[in-house]
């Protein structure tokens, strides 16, 4: 059984205070599983997760009912010079006001959550691997590799019972936005992976190497 695979694996780290991750991967794949698994293994002093889901675009300015229609799957939704400009300031040990964001009405909140650098910087989202500003600041990307199908029925389950939605609604979405999103730009960033984790957070296995390998950087 496949357990992991390692790409193109580089130990030169950019910052010798601070091990930043990526882990990227498809809606439903799995991703804060495996990353709520690393977070569990280690102390709250010595890691910080920034979900790039925090740093959509502002979008007070489109009319409401216009809102609805917005493709957060698409990398144009994500406010990429903010987020990598906010992990830049951690790399040189300052603290950050991270933004939050609003499904309901699709706007940035203005409440923020202070986020004071620590060790381990994990910042993980569908297109965290994506843009190459932000993947140069990785010393670790991770890909978290899942079956369409299992990732498709995850999504139905999430947005029917946690968003309210009809699975009639959830799959029309996944055919016209969600898969394209997930073919053209998502799957593409496997090719900047240092390891892909199939079966997402189920591949026990996999995710204790992973963590084996962060303490050992904590040593």
């Amino acid at each position: 059984m496949k357990v992991c695979t390692f790409i193109n694996f580089n130990k030169n780290h950019i910052s010798d205070k601070m091990l930043i991750i990526g882990i990227a991967g498809g809606t439903g794949s799995g991703k804060t599983t495996v990353v709520n698994k690393i977070v569990e293994s280690l102390t709250k002093e010595e890691v910080v997760v920034l979900p790039i889901d925090s740093y959509y675009k502002d979008s007070s300015y489109v009319p409401v009912e216009e809102r609805q229609k917005i493709n957060f799957d698409h990398p144009n939704a994500f406010d990429w010079d903010l987020l990598t400009s906010q992990l830049g300031i951690l790399m040189e040990g300052k603290s950050i006001e991270q933004p939050t964001y609003s499904y309901i009405t699709c706007t940035r909140q203005p409440e923020t959550i202070h986020v004071e650098p620590k060790e381990v910087v994990i910042v993980e989202g569908i297109l965290s691997l994506y843009p190459a500003k932000l993947r140069d600041l990785m010393n670790l990307k991770i890909f978290v590799d899942t079956d369409p199908d299992d990732r498709l029925i995850r999504v139905i389950q999430r947005d029917v019972i946690e968003r309210g939605r009809t699975a009639e609604a959830v799959m029309e979405r996944y055919k016209k936005i969600l898969k394209p999103m997930h073919q053209q730009f998502i799957e593409p960033c496997k090719r900047y992976a240092d390891l892909i984790v199939p079966k997402g957070g189920s591949n026990q296995v996999a995710i204790n190497i992973l963590t084996l390998f962060i303490k050992k950087y904590l040593l």
